[in-house]
Formats: structure tokens, sequence, C-alpha cells
């Protein structure tokens, strides 16, 4: 088991990455030319391709940058200390910019010469106006404007309060730790009009807002806990944050050294998330987005800055919610309108709306497939690029294609026609596209294509997996079968230990994640060998995922079983899709089946096992978001609307947890910035009041990400000890404690 173990490290994150070259070119276009790297993480090269010439010279390499690193340190610099990301150059400078370390932002010359140029987390939080001659800074919930010159201050409110701040967004729990205060530093939360003339920002209302407490039981450099109370919106909640927009009139503000505030003629928003409400500036004017709460409709208002008045440019209101991780609505002036992809037929197409009807619009694609992305806009407004799934009948309908489509009459064009998924990114002029083409059993082909044509110019890199298969990886196996109801088709993957004998029988684990607002099923083929799933089932099972109905890109009808239906959404078909599996293949034991899951593939691992608990019998639940009341308003609002409390208890973990009859162990963050912990301990409470038996870990300093070797331990462990009925590694030795001091005598 201990081998079994190490091999699961071997298979897990950078370890596994690093046995894969050319699995992520990264491209960046920049002037004339393509920035992309060839390699892995160890030993990356960065190449620069001058569009032009078509030829490539090799910019730097990772051994480069750290030698630049440990230069500017003093000291040897590893690669895994460095944790470079973001690689980015400007051949004009020849300057390369990067994050290292902690995530500050560094820069090295053309001679070498490595200086951090940022801190880690860095933010602007005076806000410049566009000729540099004013800034805007807040100061005890007020804006105030201070000429850069002189230091003359104007105060441009002067009534805010901790309650009802001008242009401040609610800190988000992540701020409040970072400063120790419920009070952090926060940016000004505002706009100028490119001409510098007005300030567009917003009034935030929390009062009679109920807040949540956390207290941080192990804070860094500290002997004592330390608590906070915090706004976090929550779907449950009877009020939520609001947020009120106006503009000020700088020009005549500074002259007069006092301000007029011109409220925006639209409705108060709840705010569903710590987050400020969108506002920007298009054609000199005001655009805002509003959001309905239970996502019933949205609109996009245009104002008159001068006096507030404004108008709905764009309104979608498709029932029974606007779904807008599938849906957008695009600001798009060069075509005369906003651009909005609209699940209003059923699936998600474009449409280009007037603001002379903003309940209307002309429909630039149509059909049974959905559209992900508006990639580009020509210079001449006759086409634009969008990247769609599922149109091409003969394909696995996750496969992402890009394609070009007319802003007038005609057939759009498909610009990468080779059967397989397209992660690809337009050049900014249009002229180019770099396409890193796979599938899960086809390794990666990045190349580059003439951006109006789709056709192959030349050839960047193809991703390499040799020495990870020459470690005993087993490939992973895409599998397409049938939902519950026995005709609706569905797709999965099978993830299989290394050194594979199929005349053993292996238990199943199912790494959850029901939607609806995304996929779980790996479509491309470098995603495939990376997710968790491989590293768990070195412990000696068989991990499989699943996209069953209720999840996305498939169109409405498919993703609608998700509605005000959380609780019971997939575990048909799950089990049905499972079931399959092993009927192809006998050595998969339905009669051991486990199930994990992080975040809401957290809640769908505790309703597996409560729900169907003759199949599912051993869960590892993570940071889930057990009663959907408590998570943040957006994530489930937007699958359930604003319903009533007997459709939130219906779909709460907690109504169900006296039907536990397996194993189920529930581990959290202590001070989860995403999901409160609170989740995790009420279900455990519940579980406690039913009489059942639950396990309960809460990770010290631990934010929603949970990954760290404590939890890997914990949950292979689990699943080590109640589904495959085997003991885990030992622990290592006992370290000798030292001995106590001698009493003074």
């Amino acid at each position: 088991m201990a081998r079994r173990y190490a091999t699961a490290d071997a298979f897990l994150g950078n370890a596994l990455g690093d046995l894969i070259d050319n699995a992520d070119i990264a491209p960046r276009f920049v002037e004339g030319g393509l920035f992309y790297r060839t390699g892995n993480r160890l030993d990356q090269r960065y190449q620069l391709l001058d569009l032009k010439t078509r030829e490539t010279r090799q910019v730097t390499t990772t051994a480069n940058l750290l030698a630049a690193l440990s230069a500017a340190k003093g000291k040897a610099v590893t690669i895994d200390e460095a944790k470079i990301t973001d690689v980015d150059y400007d051949p004009a400078k020849e300057e390369l910019k990067f994050h290292a370390f902690d995530g500050a932002l560094w820069s090295v010359d053309a001679g070498g010469k490595a200086t951090q140029i940022e801190e880690a987390g860095h933010r602007e939080f005076d806000l410049l106006s566009p000729d540099g001659k004013t800034k805007i800074i807040a100061r005890d919930f007020n804006l105030i404007a201070v000429d850069v010159d002189s230091g003359r201050e104007v105060p441009l409110t002067t009534d805010g309060t901790r309650e009802q701040p001008y242009g401040r967004s609610i800190p988000e729990l992540s701020d409040i730790l970072r400063e120790g205060t419920e009070e952090p530093a926060m940016p000004v939360s505002a706009q100028w009009s490119p001409d510098g003339r007005y300030l567009l920002s917003w009034r935030l209302d929390t009062r009679e807002v109920k807040k949540l407490s956390i207290t941080q039981q192990n804070p860094p450099g500290s002997f004592y806990p330390r608590s906070f109370s915090y706004v976090y919106p929550l779907a449950g909640a009877e009020k939520l944050p609001q947020a009120t927009r106006f503009v000020i009139d700088m020009r005549a503000a500074m002259k007069a050294r006092k301000a007029k505030l011109v409220q925006i003629q639209m409705p108060t928003e709840s705010l569903l998330y710590p987050a400020e409400p969108d506002m920007g500036w298009v054609d000199g004017k005001p655009r805002m987005l509003w959001t309905e709460r239970g996502y019933k409709q949205q609109a996009v208002y245009i104002a008159d800055p001068a006096t507030g008045a404004a108008r709905i440019a764009a309104h979608e209101a498709v029932k029974p919610v606007i779904t807008v991780t599938s849906s957008m609505i695009i600001p798009s002036p060069e075509l005369g309108g906003e651009l909005s992809i609209s699940e209003r037929s059923g699936w998600a197409q474009l449409y280009l709306v007037s603001p002379d009807a903003p309940d209307g619009g002309t429909a630039l694609t149509q059909g049974a497939w959905e559209v992900l992305s508006v990639d580009h806009i020509d210079e001449d407004k006759s086409a634009l690029v969008v990247t769609g799934v599922g149109r091409e009948a003969e394909r696995n309908p996750y496969w992402r294609a890009l394609y070009r489509v007319p802003t007038k009459a005609g057939a759009l064009t498909e610009l990468t026609p080779e059967p397989l998924d397209h992660d690809a990114k337009v050049s900014p002029d249009g002229k180019w596209i770099v396409d890193q083409m796979s599938s899960p059993v086809s390794p990666t082909r990045a190349v580059l294509r003439d951006g109006r044509t789709g056709r192959i110019v030349m050839e960047l890199a193809k991703a390499d997996d040799s020495r990870l298969m020459a470690k005993g990886f087993t490939a992973p196996e895409p599998f397409k079968g049938l939902a519950a109801d026995g005709k609706t088709p569905i797709y999965g993957m099978i993830l299989r230990p290394a050194n594979f004998d199929p005349k053993r029988t292996y238990p199943v684990i199912d790494n959850v994640y029901t939607g609806p607002t995304t996929t779980d099923v790996p479509a491309t083929w470098s995603d495939a060998r990376r997710v968790s799933g491989n590293s768990l089932a070195q412990i000696g099972a068989i991990v499989v995922m699943i996209d069953g109905t209720g999840t996305s890109r498939r169109g409405q009808a498919f993703r609608l079983p998700a509605f005000q239906n959380l609780g019971e959404v997939g575990l048909d078909d799950h089990i049905a899709l499972i079931r399959q599996m092993a009927a192809k293949y006998p050595y998969m034991d339905v009669n051991r089946v486990g199930v994990f899951g992080g975040s809401a593939g957290g809640y769908d691992t505790a309703r597996f096992v409560l729900r169907r608990p003759d199949f599912f019998k051993v869960g590892v639940s993570s940071s889930g978001n057990h009663d959907l009341r408590l998570d943040k308003t957006w994530w489930p609002e937007v699958s359930m609307g604003n319903p009533d409390e007997a459709t939130w208890e219906r779909n709460s973990n907690m109504s169900v947890a006296s039907q536990l009859k397996g194993h189920l162990l529930l581990i959290h963050g202590d001070i989860d910035d995403n999901v409160p912990v609170t989740e995790s301990f009420r279900l455990a409470k519940a579980l406690m009041d039913a009489g059942r038996d639950v396990d309960l870990v809460v990770l010290p300093n631990t934010t929603h990400r949970v990954n760290q070797p404590f939890f890997f331990k914990k949950q292979r462990d689990y699943f080590t000890q109640y589904l495959l009925g085997e003991t885990p590694p030992p622990l290592g030795p006992v370290t000798p404690a030292k001995p106590a001091a001698a009493a003074a005598q």
C-alpha cells in the first residue's frame, strides 16, 4: 500500500505535469509576433515567432529565469521555490515579466537582470484620472478628489457610513484576514469617463443584512485566535446588499469645490456576490448591466451622464431563469448595439440587439448548438469569430470549435474542421489563430492558423507523455452511454491505476461535480491526465467522471432537470452509467462504490451517499455547500431562482441526514472564503442529531482550496479503509520529544 501511495504522489499535480512535454504552450500575441513556450515546468523554453517571416528564436529558458532570480535573491532558487507563472514578453523592450515566489511581479531585462516590480497582491487604491491631474481617494467611507499638483482636496461625498459607503465594495474575507481588520483598505470603486469629465460610481447599502462570523484558531504569527464578522450575500437571506449608481461632473466639482451627485435613473440592484456592480463607459455614456435577484431578468442601461436619465438598451428574460454561465450580454458599439448570447430559443445562440428594440435582436447564429464566447470582431464589421460546442453532429458535443460568423446574411464558416476539441486564441487583429487541438485520446497539437480561412500555416508543438507512460500510467478512457431514462446520451471518463490488471476486481470511485453551471468530464488530452482522479486511482481503484443531465453545454432542456432540484439531479444518471461501464468491464465492482468531490462537488458527494445509500457506500466531501441557503447568492440562485423555504429545505443535505448508511468524511478549511465552514459543521450536527456517524476534519489556515498533503492523505486513507477494506500505510517514525527544561531550583 505504501508503494501505491507513492505512485499516487507521482501522478499528482506538478509531479505528473513534469512528465509531460508541450501540454500547454501558453500562447500570447505580442507586438509583431507570437510568444509561447515548449517543454515542461522543469525545462521550459520560451519562443518568439515573427509572424511576418515565420522565423522562431528562443527568448529564454527556465534555467535562465532561475539564474536571474537566484542572482537577485543572493542565493540559489529552485523551481519549486520560484513558482514561476504568467511569463510575458515585450519584444520592443526585450523585457520579460512574470509572477514568482508568493505571486510578486518580476521583470528580467535584456541583460538577464531580474527585478521585483510589485509585491504579491499589489493593488492601486486611488483612482487616477485619464490626464493624471486628479485622483480619487477614499476616506471614512467617502470619496475625495485630490488635485495631484497642489494636493488640494474636494470632498465628493460627506455622509458615507460603514453600512452605506460610497465607492467601496464589500470587503471579501481574504481582504479581512490579510489586514486583520473588518474594515480593510479597499480600492476606490469607480470609473472615469474616457475624457476625464465624469466619474461613475455607486453607493453600497448593507443595513439589515445578516452577517457571517469566522474564527481563525491558529493565525500565523499569533498565539491567540482571532474572530471577524463580515458581509457575505447569502442565497437564503431575506435582505441582500444594495447598490445605487451615480455620476459626478468632475469638471464642475473641481471648479466649485463641491460635488453634485446625479443618480442614475435605474433600479437599485441586489448584490449577489461581494463585488462591485457592473458599470463602465460606452461612447461617452455610462453603461450598466442590472440583474434581478433570482435571475428573472437582466437589462443593460445606458445613461446620460449630465442628467442621469437612463434607457434600456438590451433586455433578457428567459424562463425559468437566466443561466448566466451559459449566456451573456456584451457591449458592441462598433456594431451599433449589444451582442447577446441568449437561450431564448432553448440553445445559447448569438443575437445583435439594437437599443431601439431591446427585447428583440437579429439572430447571427441558430441551431441546436451553443455559442460559448465572442472571440473577435473584424475591423470592417463584416464578420465575427465565436467559439461554439455541439454544432457538428458526429463529434463529442463538448468539443469546442471556432466559427466565422457574418454580421449580415450568409453562412458561417468553421475555422477548425478537425474532429477534436479546439482550445483556440485569436490575435487582436484577427489575422491569426493559435489552436491547441486534442481529445482525451489524441495528444495536443498546437498550430498557427490563418485567421480568415482557418488554414494551418505552421506547426508549433505536439504534446508528449512518453515519460509518464514509462512510469506505468494507464491512459484515461472516454465512455459514452445512456442516462437513467434509457435514451439520452451522456458522457464519462474511466481512470485506471498504473499497471492495471483486468483479471482483478476494483472498487469504483465517482469523482463528482454535477454542475449545473459547468461540466466535469475532461474534453482535452491534457485535462484528462491532470485531473486528481488519476492520482486517487493509484490506491487500487477505478475512478470515473460523469456528466449527467442537469449539466451545461447541451442546451437548456438538458440542463433544466437541475432547476430547483439540485438535491436529486444527476444521481440516477451516475448510477446508470457506472452500471453500463461495469457491464462492459466486469472488473468494476458495483458493490463497492465511493464518491468524492469539492465545493458543489462536496455537496454532491454528501447527497449521493445520503440519497442513494445502497449504491454509494463511502464519501469524502470537501468544502461542500450542504445547505444552499448558506452559500453566496449567485451560485444557488442561478439554478434555483429565488424559491420558497420548502424548496430550499428539500434541496438541503441536512434534510436527509438520517438516511446515512455508509461512511462520510467531511473536510473543510477553517477560513474558507467561498463556502463558509459553517456548512460542514451544520451537516455534521444534523448527522449527530439523527443518530448517524460522521467524520469531520477542519484544516487550519485553509481557504476553499483544500489541496495539501494532509488532505490527500485523509482522502486516500478513508477510501483505503472503508472501500478497499485494507489498512493505510503506517505513519513515519516518531521524532523523539525534547526533554522538558528542569524546574528551577
